[in-house]
C-alpha cells in the first residue's frame, strides 16, 4: 500500500511540476505578435494622459478608435491602449516603432493631429511622453 501512494504522490509531482514548466517551455518556443520584428534600440513609447475631471468617458471616447487605426499602420511594431482600473480616464499607451523617424510619422498622421486636437478640452496637461530604446538579450 506504501509503495502505490508512494508512486501516486510521485505521478502527482510529476504532473504538477510539467504543468508547471510546460507553458513557460511552450511561451519560449512560440513567436507572439511581431516580436520577432522588434530589434535592440528600436524605438518605444510610454505615454499617459489624465481625462480632465467629468471628461473620463469623453478622452475614453475619442481615445479608443486609436487603437485600430495605430495598429493597422505597417510601421507600427506594437499598440497598447491601458486604463488604471483604479483611475477612470488615465490612460497608458505603450508603443514601439523601429526607429524615431516612424514615430515622428506616426504622429504627424491626420488621426493623430486630430486626437491631439481635442486634447486641451478633454485632458489634464496634455501627454506627457518617456521615449526609451528597446534592449534585447545578446545571442549565445
Amino acid at each position: 500500500m506504501q509503495t502505490i501512494r508512494r508512486n501516486s504522490r510521485a505521478t502527482a509531482l510529476l504532473a504538477l511540476s510539467l504543468s508547471l514548466t510546460a507553458p513557460a517551455a511552450v511561451a519560449q518556443q512560440a513567436p507572439h505578435g511581431r516580436y520577432q520584428d522588434i530589434r535592440e534600440g528600436a524605438y518605444s513609447v510610454v505615454a499617459q494622459v489624465r481625462a480632465k475631471p467629468g471628461k473620463e468617458d469623453a478622452l475614453r471616447a475619442a481615445t479608443l478608435p486609436l487603437i485600430d487605426l495605430v495598429r493597422g499602420d505597417p510601421k507600427n511594431l506594437v499598440y497598447f491602449l491601458q486604463e488604471d482600473r483604479a483611475k477612470p480616464g488615465h490612460f497608458i499607451f505603450y508603443e514601439i516603432f523601429a526607429s524615431r523617424a516612424d514615430f515622428d510619422a506616426h504622429n504627424a498622421m491626420p488621426y493623430v493631429q486630430e486626437w491631439f486636437a481635442q486634447l486641451p478640452e478633454l485632458a489634464e496637461g496634455g501627454v506627457e511622453v518617456m521615449r526609451m530604446a528597446i534592449l534585447t538579450m545578446p545571442k549565445k
